[in-house]
């Protein structure tokens, strides 16, 4: 996985085309990038997001955040309950308790 600027790029290797390609993966908008070998898709990666924030400030447009923070969690109304009890079991919000279990899961 690459990163610049706090976007991220995934590559795949096209053994037809002898190209490598890619694509950022944490955004909405789609951005692409290719080259023939690891410098090319590299620079390439660099240039598109560059190429993005540049065409973003041209137009006066916010460019879009990898990640706001924010995400809609969908579960069942048993889960959301025994989550919220758990919480105030411990005396932590709701939010925090979620926070800190997903820290937990991905650390290990």
């Amino acid at each position: 996985m690459m990163k610049y600027k706090g976007y991220y790029g995934i590559v795949q290797y096209d053994d037809e085309a002898k190209i490598f390609h890619g694509e950022v993966i944490n955004t909405r908008t789609v951005i692409t990038f290719q080259g023939t070998n690891v410098d090319e898709i590299e620079r390439a990666f660099r240039d598109s997001i560059d190429d993005y924030l540049d065409w973003c400030k041209e137009r006066n447009k916010i460019p879009e955040k990898p990640f706001s923070g924010k995400f809609v969690l969908r579960l069942s109304p048993e889960l959301h309950r025994q989550l919220n009890l758990k919480a105030k079991f411990i005396d932590s919000s709701l939010n925090s308790f979620i926070v800190h279990t997903l820290e937990k899961a991905v650390a290990s």
